[in-house]
This record gives structure tokens, C-alpha cells and sequence, in this order.
């Protein structure tokens, strides 16, 4: 597995996740736990996790995604 994106942003991920999946990447979410345990106050980033072969596909989406609220 390899690391996509390690952020706080709630709406960030949810897109993404949102995105991934509805590309047929299966994203796996890291630290969500840690974020809820240390009572959401945003301070633990939340790193979310694709399958090697699925890096490049999900990269060009994270691009995708960040680039959206630019417009």
C-alpha cells in the first residue's frame, strides 16, 4: 500500500473516498480512529491508503479533486 494524501480535512476526504471508489479504487483509511479518539479536534491527520497498482489512477483523482474547489 502507499499513501495518497495525509490530511485533517473532513470534506477533503469524504470526496475522495467518494471519488476513489466511484473509479473502482478500493482507498483504505488510516488514523480515522486516532482523529476520533483524540475528540475531532482536527489536530491528527487522517492518511488515506491505496494499493500500489492503484497509486497513479488515485493520484491523478486526488489532482482531480483538489483542483475542483480552485474554479
Amino acid at each position: 500500500m502507499k499513501e495518497l494524501i495525509r490530511t485533517n480535512d473532513p470534506v477533503l476526504i469524504s470526496f475522495l473516498l467518494h471519488r476513489l471508489r466511484e473509479e473502482g479504487i478500493e482507498p483504505f483509511e488510516m488514523d480515522g480512529h486516532m482523529s476520533f479518539m483524540e475528540g475531532s479536534l482536527g489536530i491528527l491527520p487522517r492518511r488515506i491508503m491505496v494499493v500500489d497498482e492503484d497509486h497513479e489512477s488515485a493520484r491523478k483523482i486526488l489532482d482531480e479533486v483538489q483542483g475542483s474547489g480552485n474554479g
